[in-house]
């Protein structure tokens, strides 16, 4: 029944996230060039309700996102956030007034049958709800030189750029997710337990970089590299860390295994294809920003 609650719970938490893109895409789009000050269309963004409703609703959606990971694995959660991009898709385009395009219907219906794949044939497992401290020791010794490359390599302005902190962006959603999973099992121990915790503070700060690497991804230009770059990069952390650090597994074997491959395969392979399709949306409407 958990595993139920889970599926339902990040479903909703996808539906949410996608609302609150679109919205804030939308409003992003109706700010006039004459409105942009030293802040950029941020500052003028402040005002709109529409803009902070979006934005409302994709904090809920993060507290979905939290729900769920306290009822299912990682793995579950992260692969069925995936689908805000099946959501994303005909509200962007009732709003922008135009048609989905066959290709876009295609990449839809090939994220759906890989989703359904991945959790009736995977059968995706729960494992610890906390990362050991050396765990997590490792993972910094061996995540913060990557970052750290990423960040060099994204000093160029350009399409660059905008891929690195795509991916820098994508990586550290994946791991406040990880550790979100891990607060959520100490709410029900109570305030000392949560707020003792180093796992908190470490969510605060990975989650706050996160958003400013999203932002200045944006805003570095080139869209289409930096969106599906995140989008991708997530639930790829995200699981990774919920295999090795939370022994978390798919449920298969034999010949299933190679329809499993096929299917992550094919949902990395749409997930692509559909961001860049929202990127290329969002690029041709004026201040955008998500």
């Amino acid at each position: 029944m958990a595993h139920l609650h889970a599926i339902g719970l990040a479903l909703v938490a996808a539906l949410c996230i996608a609302f609150s893109a679109v919205m804030r895409h939308w409003a992003a789009a109706r700010v006039p060039d004459v409105d942009l000050g030293r802040l950029g269309a941020i500052g003028s963004l402040v005002h709109r309700p529409l803009w902070w409703f979006g934005t409302a609703v994709g904090a809920g959606g993060y507290v979905f996102q939290a729900m769920a990971l306290g009822r299912g694995s990682v793995l579950l959660v992260q692969s069925l956030l995936v689908s805000s991009l099946l959501f994303a898709l005909p509200l962007a385009a009732t709003l922008s007034g135009r048609a989905i395009r066959h290709s876009e219907w295609l990449w839809a219906l090939v994220l759906s049958v890989a989703i359904v794949v991945l959790l009736v044939v995977g059968d995706p497992r729960q494992g610890k709800q906390h990362v050991a401290s050396w765990h997590w020791a490792l993972t910094a010794a061996i995540g913060v030189p990557l970052f750290a490359a990423c960040l060099l390599g994204a000093r160029q302005p350009g399409r660059r750029r905008a891929l690195l902190l795509g991916v820098a962006a994508g990586a550290l959603f994946g791991i406040a997710a990880v550790l979100t999973k891990g607060l959520v099992t100490l709410i029900g121990e109570g305030a000392a337990a949560v707020f003792g915790s180093a796992e908190t503070y470490a969510l605060v700060v990975v989650g706050a970089a996160a958003v400013v690497l999203q932002q200045d991804s944006y805003q570095a230009g080139a869209l289409q590299a930096s969106l599906p770059a995140a989008t991708v990069t997530e639930p790829v952390v995200a699981g990774a860390l919920g295999i090795l650090l939370l022994d978390e597994y798919f449920d298969v074997d034999g010949p299933h295994v190679i329809l499993l491959t096929l299917a992550l395969a094919a949902m990395t392979a749409a997930t692509l294809a559909l961001a860049r399709s929202a990127a290329t949306e969002s690029t041709a409407t004026p201040a955008s920003i998500h």
